[in-house]
C-alpha cells in the first residue's frame, strides 16, 4: 500500500523563508508564528498518515453505494469525517462569527494539500462543502447565514455545487433548470443535474446543494441564470430539519477515479429553494465558489503528484536492476537501485521540480487571496483572478504528466493495482476536465483576463517579474543559472503577449489556437519565478548560517534543475504560437 508523510519541512520553508509570513501586514499572518505553523501543519500531517491515506485504498476499490435513495460511503470514511469534524479541521479558515477560527486562506491551504495528498476523494466532501460556505458568505442574506453556515462550517451540514446538466456543460446559458417563485418568496426547483461531487452521502445530517436555474421570463441565455440553496432537508426557522426536500439521487456516476466521492446524478422534482443574492445574477455568486474550486482543483493537480513522488523515490531506493555505468553502487548486492541510473534520475527530477515549484505557486495564489479578502486590495485581486486559470489548467495537466511519471518508475508493477501508484493517476485526471476543462482555462486567460481592467494585472506582472531581476542582478550566486534563464522566459512570455494584440483582432483563431500553449507558457514563467525566489531565500538562509544546509543546498539544486532543463519550454510553446491558426483550422470537419 502507498505510503504518504506531509512535507511539513517545504511548507514551513515557504511560509516562512519565501513568503516572510508573520511579517506581513495581512490581516492575521501575525499569528503564523513558526512554532505555530509548524504544530498546525504536524498534527495535519498525522492525521493525513494514519487515517485518511489508510483509507485511499479503501475508497478506491470499494466506492460508494446507493442503498435505497441513500448513498453509502466506504468503510471508515464516516469515522475519518468525524475525526476531521472533531479537530476543527472544517473551520480553519472560516468566519468566527459562524464558529470558525479565522486563520487565513493560506494556512487553510497547505492543511488542504496534505490531506488531499492523502486521500482526495475523501478531502472533497469538506472543499465542496467550503466552496459553497464561502459562496453563501459573500453573496446570501443575513437571515441565509444565519441559517445554513454555522453547521456548514463544522460540516455537521455539507454542501455542493450544481451547475452541470446532461446537455450542457461548459455553456449554462443552455440550462433547463427551471426556478418557479411562490407566493411564500421561496422558489420551486425542477431539472436534472449531473457530475454533483458529495452530491448525497451518509456522513452528515443535511446536505445545503447550490443549484443554478433560470426563473420564467428572465433573460435568455448566461444573463437569466440565477443561484438558489436548495437543501436536502428543510431548515425550520429554530433550525431544525423539517421534511425531505424534493431532491433526489438518480444515480452515482462510475468514474475512472476518486471512487470515495459519490458523484452523483441529481433530480430535483419542484424542491424548494431560496434565491442568493439577485434576480439572474447567479454566475456572479458562482463565481465565487468556482474560483475558489479552481485554485483547489490546481492544488489536487501537484497534491496528487506529490503522493505519487514519494512513493516513486521509495520504490527507485529500493528495487535493485542493472548496475551504475560508472561503477557499481552497490557491489555487495546482485545490482545496483534504480536512483543510480540517469534517465531515473531525470524522471524524479521532473517531479520534484514541478511539486516543490507549483506548492510555492499555489501558496503564493493563497496569500494573494488573503489580501484581497482581508485588505480590500484589488490588485491582489486582479493579479490572483489572472493566475486563477494559470494554477488550475497548467497545474493540473502537469500533475497528472508527473503522476504518469512516477508511475514509470515502477515499470511493470506500476501497472498493476496492488502497488497502488494506478490511482494516483486515474485519480489526478479529473482534476484537467472539472471546474472548466482545461482548455475553457486557457480561452478564459486569453480571451478574458489578459485584457482584464486594460491588460493591468499582466502587465504588474511582467513589472513584479523584471523588478525581481533588476534587484538582483549584483547577485552572481542567482544571475546565470536563475535570472538569466527567468528574462529569456519573461521575454517569451511577452512576445506571445504582442503576437495576440497584433493577430488577434483581424484573426480570433489566431489568439484562441495559441490559448493552450500561452497557459502552460504562463505556468512555466511562474514557476521559474518561484524557483528564482526559492534560490534566493535559500542562499540568504545558508549565508545567514542556517543549519539544515543539506535542505537549502537541495532546494538551490533543485532550481537548478527546474530553470535548466524545464523552463526552455516557453520557446517551443511561443514557436506554436507564433505558427498561428492556419495549420489548426486547415481541415474541413467532415476530415477529421
Amino acid at each position: 500500500m502507498p505510503a504518504y508523510t506531509a512535507p511539513t519541512k517545504d511548507m514551513q520553508f515557504l511560509l516562512h523563508d519565501l513568503l516572510n509570513v508573520s511579517k506581513s501586514d495581512i490581516e492575521g499572518y501575525d499569528e503564523l508564528e513558526a512554532d505555530f505553523t509548524s504544530a498546525v501543519l504536524e498534527e495535519a500531517g498525522k492525521l493525513a498518515s494514519d487515517v485518511l491515506a489508510p483509507l485511499n485504498v479503501v475508497g478506491d476499490t470499494e466506492g460508494c453505494v446507493l442503498e435505497n435513495g441513500v448513498v453509502r460511503t466506504p468503510t471508515g470514511f464516516k469515522e475519518a469525517f468525524e475525526k476531521i469534524k472533531e479537530g476543527g479541521w472544517t473551520a480553519l479558515d472560516c468566519d468566527p462569527e459562524y464558529g470558525g477560527q479565522g486563520m487565513p486562506y493560506v494556512l487553510a491551504t497547505a492543511v488542504g494539500e496534505i490531506f488531499v495528498s492523502a486521500n482526495m476523494a475523501f478531502n472533497m466532501y469538506q472543499g465542496l462543502t467550503h466552496g459553497a460556505y464561502s459562496a453563501i458568505h459573500a453573496h446570501g442574506s443575513a437571515e441565509q447565514k444565519a441559517k445554513f453556515l454555522p453547521k456548514m462550517v463544522t460540516c455537521e451540514w455539507t454542501g455542493t455545487m450544481n451547475l452541470t446538466e446532461p446537455h450542457c456543460g461548459t455553456d449554462l446559458g443552455l440550462m433547463r433548470t427551471k426556478a418557479e417563485p411562490q407566493d411564500d418568496g421561496s422558489y420551486k426547483v425542477t431539472g436534472q443535474k449531473i457530475f454533483i461531487s458529495a452530491g448525497d452521502h451518509d456522513m452528515a445530517e443535511n446536505i445545503i446543494h447550490l443549484v443554478l436555474a433560470k426563473i420564467p421570463g428572465g433573460p435568455e441565455g448566461i444573463k437569466g441564470v440565477s443561484l438558489f440553496i436548495v437543501p436536502k432537508f428543510i431548515v425550520n426557522d429554530d433550525g431544525s430539519l423539517g421534511d425531505r426536500n424534493g431532491v433526489s439521487v438518480g444515480k452515482i456516476e462510475e468514474k475512472m477515479g476518486i471512487h470515495g466521492n459519490s458523484t452523483c446524478v441529481m433530480d430535483y422534482d419542484g424542491a424548494t429553494g431560496y434565491l442568493i443574492g439577485d434576480m439572474h445574477k447567479g454566475m456572479r455568486a458562482m463565481f465565487t465558489m468556482m474560483n475558489e474550486a479552481r485554485l483547489g482543483v490546481g492544488l489536487q493537480g501537484y497534491a496528487q503528484a506529490e503522493a505519487a513522488y514519494q512513493n516513486a523515490v521509495i520504490y527507485a531506493n529500493d528495487r535493485l536492476q542493472g548496475r551504475d555505468v560508472t561503477g557499481a553502487k552497490n557491489p555487495d548486492g546482485p545490482a545496483d537501485p534504480l536512483i543510480v541510473h540517469p534517465d531515473i534520475r531525470r524522471n524524479l527530477m521532473d517531479q520534484k521540480s514541478f511539486v516543490e515549484g507549483a506548492r510555492a505557486f499555489t501558496f503564493w495564489g493563497a496569500s494573494l487571496i488573503d489580501k484581497a479578502h482581508k485588505s480590500g486590495d484589488k490588485d491582489a485581486e486582479g493579479l490572483i483572478s489572472l493566475m486563477t486559470p494559470v494554477i488550475k489548467g497548467f497545474q493540473t495537466d502537469k500533475g497528472f504528466e508527473m503522476a504518469t511519471q512516477a508511475q514509470q518508475v515502477y515499470g511493470g508493477h506500476g501497472y498493476i493495482e496492488e502497488w497502488g501508484m494506478s490511482q494516483f493517476a486515474r485519480d489526478a485526471r479529473i482534476a484537467m476536465i472539472y471546474e472548466g476543462a482545461n482548455g475553457v482555462q486557457a480561452l478564459d486567460l486569453v480571451g478574458r483576463k489578459l485584457a482584464q481592467d486594460g491588460g493591468k494585472h499582466v502587465m504588474a506582472f511582467f513589472e513584479m517579474v523584471k523588478n525581481f531581476i533588476k534587484e538582483n542582478d549584483g547577485n552572481e550566486a542567482l544571475k546565470a543559472d536563475f535570472l538569466e534563464p527567468l528574462k529569456k522566459a519573461s521575454k517569451d512570455l511577452q512576445a506571445a503577449g504582442m503576437y495576440f494584440m497584433q493577430n488577434g483582432m483581424k484573426n480570433p483563431n489566431n489568439a484562441l489556437s495559441g490559448s493552450y500553449d500561452f497557459m502552460h507558457m504562463f505556468g512555466h514563467v511562474c514557476l521559474g519565478l518561484m524557483w528564482a525566489q526559492m534560490a534566493k531565500a535559500s542562499m540568504e538562509a545558508l549565508e545567514g548560517g542556517a543549519s539544515d544546509v543539506e535542505f537549502y543546498n537541495t532546494k538551490i539544486a533543485t532550481g537548478r534543475y527546474y530553470m535548466a532543463r524545464q523552463l526552455p519550454a516557453t520557446s517551443m510553446h511561443l514557436a506554436r504560437i507564433e505558427s498561428g491558426a492556419d495549420t489548426v483550422m486547415a481541415l474541413d470537419a467532415a476530415n477529421f
